[in-house]
């Protein structure tokens, strides 16, 4: 098994234990700390990035090009859209779609699913993956894994934050590969003088250099 998706899975279980909590289920349908999106909504969505990895297995090994991370992340078209566009209201759509059954059934299913990657993604072969949304082109498994370690790295400090309870800890090395994902995507928005500012120089900072 690649070091990443063991990275993947660590963080993978710690989101299911989080979705799984009394408070989470509590605040339910309270507004999360993400703009329109419910507690049952944002709790959804981060499980949605669970639920992604053994959809693709299951679809047939795309023909497209295979780029790597970093490009992918240039070429998506959601990084820094506007909170109405129709791809940020089909998000939020999803995760209420996903979490619809309820707390107590969304966590059980998170758990099955985190319990079945256990069993086959450690053996899964390297293949390319790709989502109908994207354009011709695909990614890596393993670059996969990472964009979604990235999702559930975020997503679980949104959803610990909007119900008051600690952000998980995770693996420095989980941390580590989403801040060089997140840094190198802020970079590409911002630009270099922007990022050093804000990493070195707090009389100088921009107000922002938010990667998504």
């Amino acid at each position: 098994m690649t070091h990443i998706r063991e990275l993947y899975l660590t963080a993978a279980e710690s989101a299911a234990k989080l979705i799984g909590t009394p408070q989470v289920a509590a605040a339910w349908h309270e507004p999360s700390a993400l703009p329109k999106l419910s507690v049952q909504g944002l709790a959804g969505h981060l499980a949605g990035q669970i639920f992604f990895i053994p959809k693709m297995l299951a679809e047939p090994v795309p023909t497209e090009e295979i780029i790597p991370i970093h490009d992918y992340y240039a070429r998506v078209s959601w990084i820094g859209s506007d909170i109405d566009d129709p791809f940020n209201v089909g998000i939020r759509t999803s995760g209420e779609k996903d979490a619809a059954a309820g707390p107590a059934a969304l966590a059980s299913q998170v758990e099955g699913v985190v319990e079945e990657l256990r069993t086959v993604l450690p053996s899964a072969p390297s293949r390319p993956v790709r989502r109908p949304t994207w354009g011709p082109w695909s990614i890596s498994l393993d670059d996969f894994v990472t964009s979604r370690l990235l999702e559930v790295v975020v997503h679980c400090d949104d959803l610990a934050y909007s119900v008051g309870v600690p952000t998980p800890e995770l693996p420095s090395e989980a941390v580590e590969t989403v801040v060089d994902l997140l840094s190198r995507i802020a970079l590409r928005r911002h630009g270099a003088t922007s990022v050093v500012r804000a990493l070195s120089r707090t009389e100088r900072a921009p107000a922002s250099i938010s990667a998504l």
